[in-house]
């Protein structure tokens, strides 16, 4: 299915923030999961903090392409 290869690509390419079908702002809390900060742990210098750490964490973001009705 198109979620498994995006799945598959979001693996294969390591990054911190994934975005799929949404604008790429989304991936940082605006209009989107989550809370907007910035870090440089990840090895792009991209990335999520939040006050109890520092430590490079991971976000996956799909907008709109779910329907589980």
């Amino acid at each position: 299915s198109d979620v498994n290869a995006l799945t598959k690509m979001a693996k294969r390419i390591q990054t911190t923030i994934f975005v799929k079908n949404g604008p790429s702002f989304a991936g940082i809390g605006i209009g989107g999961e989550g809370y907007c900060t910035f870090t440089i742990a990840g090895p792009t210098g991209e990335g999520l903090t939040s006050t109890r750490t520092f430590a490079r964490r991971r976000r996956c973001v799909l907008v709109g392409g779910l329907n589980v009705r």
